[in-house]
């Protein structure tokens, strides 16, 4: 338990564990963004040892990316300082979970080497991933993720002086652009494919989350003069006379308008990341998975919060968080406590997914030169043909490259109404000494 103790008061670097060996703690937290960061908080209170194991180099997630203590938000510095004051949570960064090689246990790839973690309970708080749809030129330099530009952004990327066009749907695209505007990059258009009248039914339902309505009318301040536009989604992508620039063809009602930039940052939504879950058996139902009202899952031991129970921003985690770390520690009156906190954000959720539902010309702009596999350079015309997930990687290896489908998934399952019917292991790419090790 000392070793623990010792990775609380060595934060800033990745503890070394020792190749092969096997390392136990009471309660394990998969991912340290505000769900997982408030389920280990509210498990230790019960005195349980916890560890919270990330792959990233800092603590915060991709909502709190480059650490808690460094975020506007007064919840993220509360919570890492409340982390810091007990000696009961450590934390092991820049860790891959690979797989489980025993029940109650988990192999975990680190850049000195790999270990085994045994648990006796198991909090998965893997958070999500954007989705990207096909479109012709969406694999040009330039165009990107949403969410994935603004991490860059975070993390140092020069965008001062660049033309950038935000487009896709949902809250987050303005808070992208809120955050290139801030490097010195000029957006050029946000490009929102939902229908004013969604928008406004969502704008009015912020009525009932005030916190939420300040946001949005902090955003729209910080992004006054920034065009606007609903009802409308990118056609197409093409370099701009062969040169770095983009021409971006966006369809604007029933109109096309042509917009010139640097880069395209587009993302439809968010996608929980379920491989580990379904790894261990967890059930799912419509994309997320499944779970009682502790966050309990299907599997015994194994709790789960944030976005892998379904997609509903950094409120509904931290109330699902708090209820997991408490169940988990057996604190089930405590955990009940946070229940009409996590109902009032989860309706909040269903609003949000009704409003940005995507459309159905979405599923139609790939053409069949379309590459829908960047990783085996599969295109849309030959992945037509097949009737399955299972069918279009035996065939093509679609979903068989290094994201193991990440990017793919979710776009073929718009596509065509495919789901990957297994999870191939290990669930992120591994070293053969990681392996062999174990």
């Amino acid at each position: 338990m000392s070793g623990a103790t010792k990775l609380e008061t060595t934060q800033a670097t990745t503890p070394t564990t020792a190749r092969g060996a096997t390392r136990a703690v009471d309660l394990l937290v998969v991912g340290a963004g505000p769900a997982g960061l408030a389920a280990a908080h509210a498990a230790a209170s019960s005195g349980a040892q916890v560890l919270v194991v990330d792959d990233n180099p800092q603590a915060g997630g991709q909502i709190w990316r480059g650490g808690p203590q460094h975020q506007p938000d007064p919840r993220a510095r509360a919570l890492w300082d409340a982390l810091h004051a007990t000696p009961k949570v450590g934390f092991l960064h820049q860790a891959r979970v690979l797989y489980a090689p025993a029940p109650g246990q988990l192999l975990v790839q680190t850049p000195d080497g790999a270990a085994t973690l045994a648990y006796q309970r198991l909090i998965l708080a893997t958070g999500a991933r954007e989705r990207l749809l096909p479109f012709p030129g969406w694999t040009l330099p330039g165009v990107t993720g949403a969410g994935g530009l603004q991490a860059l952004a975070k993390g140092g990327y020069p965008l001062a002086g660049k033309r950038v066009v935000v487009a896709g749907s949902g809250p987050l695209l303005l808070a992208v652009a809120a955050t290139l505007s801030e490097r010195g990059a000029l957006v050029v258009a946000i490009v929102e494919q939902a229908a004013p009248p969604r928008l406004a039914r969502f704008a009015l339902g912020l009525l009932a989350t005030p916190s939420k309505l300040t946001q949005a009318w902090q955003l729209t301040r910080r992004l006054r003069g920034v065009p606007y536009w609903r009802d409308s989604f990118v056609r197409a992508a093409a370099n701009d006379g062969g040169g770095a620039a983009l021409r971006v063809t966006v369809q604007r009602g029933g109109a096309s308008e042509t917009l010139d930039c640097d880069y395209l940052a587009c993302g439809y939504g968010l996608l929980p990341n379920l491989e580990l879950a379904l790894a261990l058996g967890c059930a799912s139902a419509a994309g997320a998975v499944r779970v009682d009202q502790w966050q309990h899952s299907s599997v015994a031991g194994v709790y789960c919060a944030g976005e892998g129970t379904g997609v509903g921003g950094v409120d509904l985690a931290l109330a699902e968080g708090r209820i997991a770390g408490l169940a988990a520690a057996g604190l089930a009156e405590q955990a009940r406590r946070h229940f009409a906190e996590r109902a009032r954000w989860q309706a909040f959720a269903g609003r949000l997914a009704r409003a940005f539902v995507l459309r159905p010309e979405l599923t139609a702009l790939a053409d069949d030169d379309t590459i829908v596999c960047r990783c085996e350079d599969v295109c849309h015309g030959e992945l037509r043909q097949h009737n399955s997930w299972r069918s279009a990687k035996l065939h093509s290896r679609c979903g068989m490259g290094p994201c193991q489908g990440r990017i793919c998934g979710g776009a073929t399952e718009l596509l065509y109404g495919w789901r990957p019917d297994s999870v191939r292991l290990p669930i992120s790419p591994a070293r053969i000494d990681s392996i062999t090790a174990s």
